[in-house]
């Protein structure tokens, strides 16, 4: 009987203890005006042409006292890139590369969260381009968590960082003169609901 009563006890404790986790995940979504995702790479060793990629969404679930806790989900429609020439921009829509019309997003899904100190974060996660998922690190660095001064709600804001082979997702024109390491920086801001005001 004793036994039982530990067990119970136990049980409402890990009960407690998630219900409070959740409560104290905040959950924030990406604003697709202040967010910039910039791609860049090696041409023949020469230059580093860029691409950017616009219309980003995202949900990110950041518990800030149990990283743990927290969750990351992007989504990037590549068919919004744009190199500057547009003739690469063609291209890059076309079945050799991005393949738009089959495939016209990318999206990232967070599996785990480091804290590596400092307001710095590993993200670990899957990414899916093209079809293919594979598993990416983005090294993020949180630069600030607070009410927004414009929106009044609470928001956070981050920079992330990684660096993946092209041609792991099939993307493998020109490998090797133009290089198969594609980086990849995101800057964002993203914001929680305001409150209900109903009663």
């Amino acid at each position: 009987m004793m036994s039982n009563k530990i067990v119970l006890a136990a049980a409402l404790l890990a009960s407690t203890a998630s219900v409070s986790a959740m409560a104290d995940t905040t959950t924030y979504q990406m604003d697709p005006t202040h967010t910039s995702v910039v791609a860049s790479w090696s041409h023949f060793g020469f230059s580093h042409p860029t691409a950017t990629f616009s219309d980003v969404t995202g949900t990110i679930q950041f518990d800030e006292d149990d990283v743990a806790n927290s969750r990351v989900e992007v989504t990037i429609p590549v068919k919004t890139v744009d190199t500057k020439v547009p003739a690469l921009n063609e291209e890059f829509l076309g079945s050799e590369y991005f393949d738009v019309a089959q495939y016209p997003d990318a999206t990232f899904k967070s599996t785990e969260i480091e804290s590596m100190g400092n307001d710095r974060y590993d993200v670990h996660g899957d990414l899916t381009l093209k079809g293919v998922t594979k598993p990416v690190v983005l090294h993020a660095t949180l630069n600030g968590v607070g009410e927004h001064p414009m929106a009044k709600v609470p928001a956070l804001g981050f920079d992330a960082e990684t660096t993946l082979q092209r041609s792991d997702f099939g993307l493998d024109q020109y490998v090797p003169n133009v290089s198969d390491d594609i980086t990849i920086r995101l800057s964002s801001e993203a914001e929680a609901a305001k409150p209900s005001t109903a009663q």
